[in-house]
C-alpha cells in the first residue's frame, strides 16, 4: 500500500466527523435556504481566491528533490486559476452584490482556515498543503454535485448559480485519482506527516466554516 492509503486511514476519524455535519445532509436533501447557499458561496469565494496564491507559494518553496511535485503544482495552478470568479458569477445569479463580497472580509472561521494554510506553507512544510487539497477535493467528490442538484430543485435557481459546485463535483473525480498517484510518490516521512497533520486540521477548520453558516 502506498502513502495515499495511509493518509486515508490516518484521517478517517476527522473525515467522519466532518461528513457528519448536519448541513451536508440538509444540502443533499435540498433543505437549504437561499441565505445559507449565498453565505456558503461568500465564504467559498474567500478561501478559493487564496488557492492559486497558495499553490504558487508551495511551488516556490519545494526543494529540488521534489521537482516532480513542482510540476504537479504547476498543473494545479492551471486548473484552478480563475475559479474564484466562478463563485462571484454564481452569487450574481443569486441576486447578490458580488463586488461587495470581493471587497468584504471572510468570516472568522474561514479566516482561520486560510491562515492555517498559509502557516503550513510558509512556516512548516509546503508539502503539507496537500492535506488541504485532500479535504477540499474529497468534499467536492462526495457532496458537490448531489447538493447542487438538490438545492437548485428546491430553490428554483438557474444553472448559472451553480457553476462552482457542479464544475468541482465533476472535475474533482479525476483530480482525486491524480492526487492519489502524487501522494503515493511521497517517500519522505516528514513530508508524509506534514500532509496528515494539515488534513486533520483542515477537516476541523473547514468544518467550522460550515458549522458557522446561517441555517
Amino acid at each position: 500500500m502506498g502513502f495515499y492509503h495511509t493518509l486515508m486511514q490516518e484521517t478517517e476519524r476527522e473525515r467522519a466527523q466532518f461528513l457528519a455535519i448536519p448541513l451536508f445532509a440538509a444540502a443533499v436533501e435540498g433543505k437549504v435556504s437561499l441565505q445559507t447557499y449565498c453565505a456558503f458561496l461568500t465564504q467559498a469565494y474567500h478561501h478559493v481566491s487564496q488557492t492559486v496564491p497558495l499553490l504558487m507559494a508551495v511551488g516556490a518553496r519545494l526543494p529540488e528533490r521534489l521537482e516532480w511535485l513542482r510540476g504537479a503544482v504547476a498543473e494545479y495552478i492551471r486548473e484552478e486559476y480563475g475559479h474564484h470568479e466562478w463563485v462571484l458569477d454564481d452569487l450574481r445569479a443569486c441576486g447578490v452584490d458580488a463586488e461587495a463580497v470581493r471587497h468584504g472580509e471572510p468570516a472568522p472561521e474561514t479566516d482561520r482556515m486560510i491562515a492555517y494554510a498559509w502557516d503550513t506553507v510558509l512556516r512548516r512544510n509546503p508539502v503539507g498543503f496537500f492535506g488541504m487539497v485532500l479535504v477540499l477535493e474529497g468534499t467536492s467528490v462526495n457532496l458537490a454535485t448531489r447538493a447542487a442538484k438538490a438545492i437548485q430543485a428546491a430553490l428554483g435557481l438557474p444553472d448559472a448559480a451553480f457553476s462552482y459546485l457542479t464544475s468541482h463535483g465533476d472535475l474533482d473525480q479525476s483530480h482525486i485519482a491524480y492526487f492519489e498517484r502524487l501522494m503515493d510518490r511521497l517517500e519522505d516521512e516528514d513530508d508524509q506527516r506534514a500532509v496528515i497533520r494539515c488534513a486533520r486540521q483542515m477537516y476541523r477548520l473547514y468544518g467550522d466554516m460550515f458549522r458557522a453558516l446561517p441555517q
